[in-house]
């Protein structure tokens, strides 16, 4: 039995019983979902019988560090993965595909990867996955990401103060400045407006 017949056979059998979505999301909209353990349940026996094995290769990684609504650090992960049906005859085919999770802890890319592995057996298998490793099992209130100010070039800010026109032109700048300025700029910047705030007086 080739690879594709193996495939073939295992969705045969599994067709004659499906996987209810007896799993709840416990956060979020509470929607209905089928687990990984579920799906490792129901295929198992089916790749042993046909003589079918799922071997994972991860490609890529990636990882970024959000927050949480509640201040909490969060680790989104993606990843990149093949998995090869090689059946008894040594024929294998490839399937490609991406997971992706959230989790507070270490548990991440577990589930990432049992997100991977799921879709990939529903897309070859017509069927689904369980569990806290499970990426559907929760869902994670993201705070929005903030952009960090970059500041201003004094330097810049500088020149700008030097071919002022008038004082209030300078006051203009002097604002505009500091409103786009890092905390650790407010002195040095404070002291340059001082400095030629000073030449106008004199004029």
């Amino acid at each position: 039995m080739n690879v594709y017949q193996a495939i073939s056979a295992v969705q045969k059998d599994l067709s004659t019983q499906g996987i209810s979505k007896d799993r709840k999301n416990t956060q979020g909209s509470g929607y209905a979902f089928r687990g990984i353990d579920d799906v490792y349940n129901a295929l198992a026996p089916f790749l042993a019988k046909h003589g079918l094995c799922i071997l994972p290769r991860v490609l890529n990684r990636e990882s970024v560090e959000r927050q949480s609504k509640a201040g909490g650090a969060l680790f989104y992960i993606t990843v990149e993965v093949e998995f090869d049906l090689v059946a008894a005859d040594g024929s294998k085919h490839t399937i490609k595909t991406f997971g992706e999770a959230m989790d507070s802890g270490d548990k991440a890319t577990n589930k990432a990867m049992s997100a991977a592995y799921k879709y990939a057996c529903m897309q070859s298998f017509c069927i689904p996955t369980e569990g806290d490793n499970d990426a559907d099992a929760q869902t994670h209130q993201v705070a929005p990401k903030v952009e960090k100010p970059k500041g201003i070039e004094l330097d810049h800010i500088k020149a700008l103060m030097a071919s002022a026109v008038s004082y209030e032109n300078l006051k203009d700048i002097f604002k505009e400045a500091w409103v786009s300025c890092l905390k650790e700029q407010q002195i040095p910047l404070k002291a340059a407006y001082d400095e030629f705030k000073a030449n106008w007086e004199i004029i």
